[in-house]
């Protein structure tokens, strides 16, 4: 692929350590990169069996998850609007563990 978006991750668990990072792959348009990068947040929160308040959920996320983003490469556009894995778990924890209660 000659340009396009690439998912990078790091992890959470190991914050700011590059040999932790890993491709998760290259995509033709942002929307593709978009949806695998929302995919791997929400895979994150996929045991039904875990009983967390929305914060609880969020914080072990913040401390364990995978940290997904997203850079254009060979000349395709920069996103208008920079994605945040941070900011997706933050509002998707609260969609699926609300009924919990808790705050954030």
């Amino acid at each position: 692929m000659n340009q396009g978006y690439r998912v990078i991750v790091d992890d959470n668990y190991h914050y700011m350590d590059e040999d932790e990072r890993s491709v998760l792959g290259e995509y033709a348009t942002y929307a593709e990169a978009l949806a695998a990068s929302r995919k791997l947040v929400e895979d994150f929160f996929a045991d039904p069996e875990q009983d967390m308040t929305p914060t609880q959920a969020y914080e072990a996320y913040t401390m364990m998850g995978d940290d997904p983003w997203i850079e254009a490469f060979g000349g395709a556009p920069a996103p208008k609007i920079r994605f945040s894995a941070w900011g997706h778990a933050k509002e998707y924890s609260k969609r699926l563990f609300g009924h919990r209660g808790g705050t954030q």
